[in-house]
């Protein structure tokens, strides 16, 4: 009965000569690799108003030089991990460069925090995306521990059933999210350009008063959530089909590009539309109910910023059980994240991922 379950949920076990189909291309490496980055952009801005907003509104006119400090160094990012895919073509991203330019001790620290934050990624990803179900059904609100759970197995037995398959799976509402983020922002900035939007009265002037250098730092520190997940497609150049570095490195500066556009555009009309983050809404839902109205769109974005947080947490599944299976095969971990499972993938990784977090 066991087995029958097993085969059910994972699915028939494949050769190891399969491995190779079991590696991705690049639209699928970016949909499962990115989705942790792309789906900052729904609190990337948020976190800078937030921060600006305690010294009055008037400071949210700094929101758009700190979004282009937080570009800035999107940039530095995207160019500095492109050369780690070719200077590392084996992967492991921060935990292989540190060991082996700073020892083994750096190495190990490097790594080991890299694990921590993945199973944290996860966590926060899917108790985010939970908040948001149980913001539109309020009488869920008591089951929202239940929710994550029951999402973090979904994620699980998707991503033992292998790689592919679920990349084949995750990889739509990852792609709705960016165009439907992509849709508003056109949408948005058309509107604003045809004058159909005046922007907030406190928009228009400079903050002069009550702002320090603290403040903005520690604005500019906050809208670096923005960056998070950067740096998975280097951790997991393996995964990708041959040659490997090559489509790591087109996968990430595509991530880098989408990424930076969404980010700026949702960070402009947040400025032009006088948006002022509030607790019962966040700002990109303020965003779209300000560019579509109560439409049937304005909907459909609440509701795939949710699962794109949800999807965020499959980063850490492609990247977790692949470092770990690294610093296994130099003895800094146990043997049993080396071996492949049924589906080909690291299956102890993913499902240790999946436990820890949960």
């Amino acid at each position: 009965m066991i087995s029958t379950l097993k085969r059910l949920l994972i699915g028939r076990p494949l050769k190891s000569e399969g491995l190779a189909e079991e590696k991705l291309g690049k639209l699928k490496a970016l949909a499962v690799l990115s989705s942790d980055a792309l789906s900052s952009v729904a609190y990337g801005t948020e976190q800078i108003l937030f921060v600006l907003m305690a010294v009055g509104v008037t400071a949210l006119a700094y929101s758009i030089p700190i979004s282009m400090a937080v570009l800035g160094l999107l940039i530095v990012l995207i160019l500095s991990y492109r050369q780690t895919i070719y200077a590392y073509p084996s992967g492991g991203g921060a935990y292989i460069v540190s060991k082996e330019n700073l020892g083994v001790p750096i190495g190990l620290l490097a790594g080991g925090s890299l694990l921590v934050d993945y199973i944290l990624t996860v966590a926060v990803s899917v108790s985010a995306g939970t908040d948001a179900i149980t913001s539109a059904f309020p009488q869920l609100h008591d089951h929202r521990v239940l929710i994550a759970i029951v999402m973090i197995v979904f994620l699980t037995i998707m991503n033992l059933r292998g790689i592919t398959e679920s990349a084949s799976v995750l990889a739509y509402p990852v792609y709705l999210f960016v165009v439907l983020i992509g849709v508003l922002i056109v949408s948005g900035l058309v509107k604003y350009a045809t004058g159909n939007v005046t922007p907030a009265e406190p928009q228009s002037q400079l903050a002069a008063s009550g702002i320090s250098l603290f403040i903005l730092l520690r604005a500019f520190s906050s809208g670096c959530s923005a960056l998070t997940g950067v740096e998975a497609v280097s951790n997991a150049i393996p995964n990708f089909k041959a040659p490997a570095p090559s489509n790591a490195a087109k996968t990430l500066m595509m991530m880098g590009l989408i990424l930076g556009s969404l980010f700026m555009g949702i960070s402009v009309l947040a400025y032009v539309y006088g948006i002022v983050p509030k607790v019962e809404a966040t700002v990109v839902s303020q965003i779209a109910e300000a560019v579509f109205g109560r439409s049937v769109i304005y909907y459909i974005i609440p509701a795939s910023t949710a699962l794109i947080l949800f999807l965020a947490a499959n980063t850490a599944y492609a990247a977790f059980p692949l470092l770990a299976s690294m610093m296994a095969k130099d003895k800094y971990m146990p043997r049993m994240f080396t071996v492949r499972g049924d589906r080909l993938g690291f299956s102890n990784g993913i499902i240790v991922l999946g436990v820890l977090s949960a």
